[in-house]
């Protein structure tokens, strides 16, 4: 198993559980992610984005260490996770492999949408018990398989965002469904073991409705499934987000991931699920931030141990780092504590503050880690240069890009429900 870098240190914490006042799970789980990402995850970070290569080395440890099941409740022999606790996880994670801690979020959302999330939503007990028994399925192959699940999203329409019906289209057939249509940037696309399909269910003489949005668990290697294209992007190379093709894929009904109706329902009442990109780019910020105070205090492995915190320069960027950090954590923990079903409108509009200011201000963080640090933060061989074209893409992230979530912010802070000029 790898050792810890060179330093031989622990690392500290990103939320301190007493300062945060930290659930005992939270506190638990957030220590076991820290030091698995710095012995496991680290070393490892730089094959995967210098190859573009897809972090199976990585998904095998997660499942021996039983983090795959992190949401699945514990009644089906997951570890229980809810939304803060797996944020806060998530984060550690994100700070020492940005693409291993994104294309986890992927998986773990099959579980936590299904689990948690549909526990505080409306359906009768005999819809609620069927999607219990199917979601067990899933959850079985997880815990003991370590069988990985992805959700692709984008379809390079205006789908993602939430303002239309999804293009990919499921019709009702005898025992299923059959599943047509393309999704782009596919995380783990030729990877995981199943896509969490999101598609608009056809109605015979219907148009397509965002209220018919079925989430389906297509098996990777069902007929009629390809991957499409080439991965050769700027960051998060390790995500290997290839085009999906469904052409005539049939999918039983039980493999239904939440049952008909229920993604919007959660969509409307639960926003913050679309929240959980943020963990990883919180992570980033904070790698950049401890890359840059190591190498002026000269302990940055791989670098010669010489002091620049003397300079006047360098301790007012590190002064400036620090600030725009803090801001950027407690307005993320905040805005994660507030996530539940229903939230009010303050509510709302600090989740999309939140998701604004985590992914502009960790590239934020990276640049002035980057210009501080001087040249040699630009080599390959140290990894601000990978969490610097990493921490760039989070603002690109939707269904809430940076962009978005000002827009939105703008109009529903002077306008309330139902209103117009």
């Amino acid at each position: 198993m790898d050792a810890l870098p060179a330093t031989g240190l622990a690392d500290a914490p990103i939320y301190d559980p007493d300062a945060f006042r930290l659930t005992a799970l939270e506190a638990e789980l957030t220590a076991k992610a820290r030091e698995f990402g710095q012995r496991v995850l680290a070393p490892r970070a730089a094959k995967w984005d210098r190859e573009a290569s897809f972090p199976t080395d990585n998904y095998r440890d997660m499942h021996r260490e039983g983090l795959l099941g992190v949401c699945i409740p514990r009644d089906d022999g997951g570890i229980g996770a809810d939304f803060r606790a797996y944020c806060l996880t998530a984060a550690e994670i994100g700070r020492y492999c940005g693409a291993t801690a994104l294309t986890w979020n992927m998986h773990v959302c099959s579980t936590l949408w299904t689990g948690a999330l549909t526990e505080d939503l409306d359906m009768d007990q005999a819809t609620r018990e069927t999607h219990r028994r199917r979601r067990r399925v899933h959850y079985d192959r997880i815990l003991k398989d370590g069988q990985v699940y992805s959700q692709p999203f984008s379809e390079g329409g205006a789908a993602a965002a939430g303002t239309v019906a999804f293009g990919t289209t499921a019709k009702r057939v005898d025992g299923g469904f059959l599943v047509n249509g393309k999704k782009i940037f596919a995380s783990l696309a030729g990877h995981a073991d199943y896509y969490g399909i999101l598609c608009t269910e056809l109605h015979e003489g219907s148009t397509l409705s965002r209220r018919d949005t079925l989430y389906l668990g297509v098996p990777a290697n069902a007929p009629g499934v390809t991957v499409d294209g080439e991965w050769d992007p700027l960051g998060m190379r390790g995500t290997v987000s290839r085009n999906l093709i469904f052409k005539d894929v049939f999918v039983e009904e039980d493999a239904a991931l939440m049952p008909p109706g229920l993604y919007f329902q959660a969509a409307s009442r639960w926003p913050h699920m679309f929240m959980t990109l943020t963990p990883t780019y919180m992570g980033l910020a904070q790698a950049a931030y401890d890359f840059t105070v190591r190498y002026l205090r000269g302990e940055q492995p791989g670098t010669p141990p010489v002091k620049r915190r003397m300079y006047p320069t360098k301790q007012i960027a590190v002064a400036q780092m620090r600030v725009m950090l803090e801001a950027t954590k407690a307005l993320w923990f905040q805005a994660i504590t507030d996530a539940r079903p229903d939230p009010t409108k303050e509510q709302m509009l600090r989740a999309l503050a939140a998701q604004h200011t985590v992914m502009e201000n960790a590239n934020a963080i990276a640049t002035l880690a980057i210009r501080t640090c001087g040249g040699q933060s630009m080599l390959k061989s140290l990894p601000l240069e990978r969490i610097y074209r990493d921490s760039r893409c989070g603002s690109l992230m939707l269904p809430w890009t940076a962009e978005l979530c000002l827009d939105r912010l703008g109009r529903d802070t002077l306008y309330e429900k139902g209103e117009s000029d």
